[in-house]
């Protein structure tokens, strides 16, 4: 037979309240109680019935990611590093990881995190992609339920989350374009209400200027975050009457398909077409040639978010509740450095 709470209290003569309580982390239980009661229930063998915990607690005990897309996207190493990232922290604390994937902005997406908040599916959320005008964080905190955030997001209310100085890293990559002889220099970009292509395609306008190059709108287009969409986009910008001679990339997994229609039209990639990307993926080590990339953690940041998130449900203090991180560029053959 299992062993139950009721064992546990017979053996250390208290109420079967009491071992309960002392489980969940009550205040109202001594130190010296709970850690008795802790070890008392490993020495028997107690395995809890989670499902009753967390009826009685009003808990999840879990953290909620949802992968704002049209489409499925968990091949783009992107979200490969990044769900990784939190399915390994949140097993720790211990958590469950829920994942879903909606269309931004469409009733989809409102029907599930209201479904998930009202049904206390989760504890919490894990936001990525933000929007300029972002109904979710606004939704969120309205019904103070907490959420961390990965992106810089210009919002003066105080809640978890880590920025990312693209703007900055846009413009040192501009800088070393410049430096290494490409001046022509087109940004495929991404759509134009999240924030991160508002502050990369600022980074874009303000690195050109510093480095006395001229503004050319037909050197910007559009993309929507996929290899496929890179490659498009390269053909038709190839195309033009005097084409870039260096594509600066939103992200990687943009910039994987720019490589892609490079080599269908012969280029020589880091001589005749310089090619860079955003995040540093792993796998960005690996094209042919390997790319340049402005370089963030994914993997780590993942699991910091979720850690920050974790003590935000526990209602414990955060050392630092905003946390800016600069990317670190990645010079490599796609832009005539060597390979690292």
């Amino acid at each position: 037979m299992p062993i139950t709470i009721r064992d546990i209290a017979r053996k250390l003569n208290l109420s079967i309240g009491a071992v309960s309580r002392a489980m969940d982390g009550y205040p109202d239980i001594s130190e010296e109680t709970r850690q008795r009661v802790i070890q008392t229930a490993q020495e028997m063998g107690y395995v809890p019935n989670r499902a009753a915990r967390q009826l009685r607690r009003r808990k999840a005990d879990a953290v909620g990611y949802v992968l704002p897309s049209n489409t499925p996207r968990f091949a783009d190493p992107f979200f490969t590093e990044f769900v990784a990232g939190l399915g390994d922290e949140t097993a720790r604390h211990p958590f469950d990881l829920l994942i879903s994937i909606a269309p931004p902005d469409e009733e989809a997406e409102h029907r599930l995190y209201q479904s998930w908040v009202q049904g206390r599916k989760v504890d919490g959320f894990i936001l990525t992609h933000l929007r300029i005008q972002d109904w979710r964080i606004e939704y969120l905190s309205q019904q103070q339920f907490p959420f961390a955030v990965l992106e810089s997001v210009p919002d003066e209310r105080d809640f978890p989350r880590i920025d990312i100085d693209r703007r900055s890293g846009i413009i040192e990559l501009v800088a070393h374009l410049k430096e290494r002889g490409f001046q022509r220099i087109a940004y495929i970009g991404g759509p134009s209400e999240l924030q991160s292509q508002a502050s990369q395609l600022e980074g874009y306008r303000q690195g050109l200027e510093a480095a006395g190059l001229s503004f050319n709108p037909d050197l910007v287009m559009a993309s929507d975050l996929t290899s496929i969409g890179g490659y498009q986009t390269t053909k038709r910008l190839l195309s033009i009457p005097d084409p870039p001679n260096a594509i600066i990339c939103i992200n990687d997994e943009t910039a994987f398909g720019v490589l892609r229609a490079s080599h269908e039209l012969d280029l020589w990639v880091g001589q005749e077409l310089a090619v860079a990307g955003f995040d540093g993926v792993q796998v960005s080590k690996f094209t042919e040639p390997p790319l340049t990339s402005l370089d963030i953690p994914v993997y780590d940041i993942a699991c910091r978010l979720v850690r920050m998130l974790v003590n935000e449900i526990m209602g414990q203090p955060l050392p630092e509740r905003q946390v800016i991180l600069r990317p670190k560029l990645l010079d490599r053959e796609s832009t005539g450095g060597n390979s690292s």
